[in-house]
């Protein structure tokens, strides 16, 4: 069953798409654009995620959509591999983000913490080549079926927020978070 279940690029893939969305449906042809697979692989891959029970298939609209099973027995297992894998790709995303500028803070919430309600998923004061930054979030969104969301502020903008009170700031600061850098002690 684990040759089944990882031995190829595309079936990985789906599971990250799947697991770290298990409510959503997709149909094939949404899932080989998201994933940037052909749907032959992708065809190939759904009927053996569905074959052994981690994923069911319903038709609508003359659509087929497939849907993570969360009750399938080793479920959280899986589950529980893929987000470890996140981990780490988040540490090299991290390691990157490091080298883009002169951060004094960074923050990451919303997404990177499970927070739905949060307006932003990374927080970053200080300056950075925001050309660059823009690319690495568009290469690790790639990864995730998820538009992160970002603010960048100057060490001026930060500390005129701060000093205001401003609530969108507050939000961030007093919620859950993982930080990265503080250069500013808060």
């Amino acid at each position: 069953m684990l040759e089944q279940l990882f031995s190829s690029r595309t079936r990985v893939k789906l599971l990250q798409i799947f697991l770290i969305n298990p409510n959503k449906s997709y149909f094939i042809r949404e899932i080989g654009r998201k994933i940037g697979e052909h749907i032959n692989s992708v065809r190939r891959e759904l009927k053996n995620l569905t074959n052994i029970g981690l994923v069911t298939s319903y038709s609508e609209k003359q659509k087929i959509f497939y849907k993570a099973n969360q009750d399938f027995f080793l479920y959280p297992e899986i589950k529980s591999l893929v987000f470890k894998a996140q981990v780490m790709m988040e540490q090299n995303f991290i390691k990157k983000l490091k080298k883009m500028g002169r951060i004094k803070f960074m923050a990451l919430t919303g997404f990177f913490t499970g927070r739905s309600d949060s307006q932003t998923d990374i927080l970053i004061v200080g300056s950075v080549n925001r050309n660059k930054f823009k690319r690495l979030i568009a290469q690790f969104q790639k990864n995730f079926d998820y538009d992160i969301n970002y603010t960048i502020m100057s060490m001026q903008e930060f500390q005129y927020r701060r000093d205001l009170t401003d609530r969108f700031l507050y939000d961030v600061l007093e919620n859950k978070k993982i930080v990265v850098i503080d250069k500013i002690a808060l």
